[in-house]
């Protein structure tokens, strides 16, 4: 299973895929209306002669002409996309570039003037060269052209939706969509409304002295997603304890330890071919279980707008601001705990990332390229406030605050304007405050306050 939604993922995000299936089906109603055309084209004909009449060499003209624009457009769609994904990349990362292959609206553009440069080849091939009865597929030649006419209107919005895509909020804002996702996926539980301790924060429980035998990595790559239940089913069907060693995000090399088996002997190979295909190795990482990486492709955004090429604050607090909701919805989150048991046995002892390492990895690198700029700084203390006022549990609380501490020690150190020393005092005493404040409980994440609070000024 783990498999086909791995593969699924890839389809969804080629070129080929969806226009693929646009063409079949552009096949599939040419052949159809050329079937009815034969049934009953006459009566139609008969009907409404000056919407179905036309001779053979009027229509073949028509279809020509529609089937090579069509062929003409598509090669322009091509070159738009190809100069978007440029631009894209040196503007703000080459991370986000599967994002534009996955979108919908380019995949069907792009399979509708396929489909119609196909569906008037179909058409093409059955016209006859006399003017007999049943020589020249009316129906499916007037068809043709509407189909033409709705190729323009395709066209037109595509330009529309190029233009708006490339810019760097709709792109922020569709990672985070993304991510939001994959975090609903991964933590759909929330933590209540009581202040708890997760188990992230505290102490794993110690391991009995056990012999680990090493399950090596098949290939080199990066780990997109792990099928748990099917190392839960090989280690209670093995009477055994599975630990992973790399996690989902890892890059692993081929022949490394990728997990490990509690053992005495060495596995059997059915075994170990068992725990090496549930894990998803990859060239690529990807969102659907490793949120990070969608934390990472909006960090590396800000990142390029902060370098001293760029200089883009703007861009860097609207990735501040999308980062915010992302870590909102983690801090009512449970986390699962690393070890899995079934009827008191431990199974699974697996690898994943807990609050503080995801805000670490929003908030560092951030912080680190943001010195003496001030708009950035107040905008991270923001978030910690905003964030702070949503979890009760300690653990976060506590690598919320550091990040605050980290935050104010570099403020200290690189900004220079008296002016805005005191502006960031001031916003530094209003965060430690809610620190000391009860946070603000709900059972999900308020999305209304975070719209407003995107919306502060700087």
């Amino acid at each position: 299973m783990n498999k086909l939604k791995q593969l699924w993922s890839n389809l969804r995000s080629s070129f080929w895929f969806l226009p693929s299936l646009i063409v079949a089906g552009s096949v599939a109603v040419a052949v159809a209306l050329i079937h009815a055309d034969a049934v009953a084209g006459q009566q139609w004909m008969s009907r409404w002669p000056r919407l179905f009449g036309a001779s053979a060499a009027g229509a073949r003209g028509v279809l020509s002409t529609i089937a090579g624009s069509m062929m003409t457009v598509v090669g322009v769609t091509f070159s738009m996309v190809l100069v978007t994904l440029a631009l894209a990349s040196s503007q703000y990362t080459s991370r986000i570039l599967r994002n534009f292959m996955r979108d919908r609206v380019t995949q069907v553009v792009l399979g509708i003037f396929a489909g119609i440069f196909t569906y008037c080849l179909i058409v093409l091939r059955t016209i006859r060269g006399g003017e007999a009865a049943g020589s020249i597929p009316s129906l499916a030649v007037t068809f043709g052209v509407v189909l033409a006419i709705s190729g323009i209107g395709a066209l037109i919005f595509f330009i529309h939706h190029i233009a708006t895509s490339i810019q760097a909020s709709s792109i922020i804002a569709s990672v985070a969509d993304e991510t939001l996702a994959a975090i609903d996926r991964l933590f759909p539980q929330p933590l209540g409304q009581a202040p708890v301790d997760d188990d992230e924060d505290q102490p794993p429980h110690p391991l009995p002295e056990r012999k680990w035998q090493a399950i090596p990595a098949p290939a080199n790559g990066y780990i997109q997603s792990v099928d748990n239940a099917t190392l839960l089913r090989l280690a209670r069907a093995h009477r055994t304890i599975v630990r992973m060693e790399r996690g989902i995000g890892e890059f692993v090399v081929q022949n490394t330890t990728l997990a490990s088996l509690a053992l005495e002997v060495p596995p059997e190979p059915e075994l170990t071919t068992g725990v090496q295909a549930a894990y998803s190795i990859h060239r690529l990482r990807s969102v659907e279980q490793d949120a990070a990486f969608g934390i990472r492709q909006i960090v590396d955004i800000a990142l390029r707008a902060l370098s001293p090429g760029i200089n883009d604050t703007t861009t860097a607090v609207m990735c501040v601001d999308y980062l915010t909701p992302i870590l909102a919805r983690l801090a009512v989150r449970s986390i699962p705990s690393s070890c899995w048991q079934e009827d008191g046995e431990l199974r699974v002892i697996t690898i994943g990332p807990t609050f503080a390492d995801l805000t670490a990895a929003s908030f560092d690198q951030i912080r680190l390229s943001a010195e003496g700029n001030i708009a950035v700084m107040l905008r991270l203390l923001d978030a910690i406030e905003v964030i702070t006022g949503l979890t009760a549990s300690t653990g976060r609380r506590r690598a919320l605050r550091e990040q605050m501490e980290q935050i104010a020690e570099m403020a200290a150190r690189t900004i220079e304007s008296p002016h805005d020393r005191i502006r960031f005092e001031q916003r530094l005493v209003r965060v430690r405050k809610a620190f000391d404040a009860e946070p603000i409980l709900f059972p999900t994440v308020n999305k209304e306050a975070l719209a407003t609070h995107r919306n502060a000024p700087y």
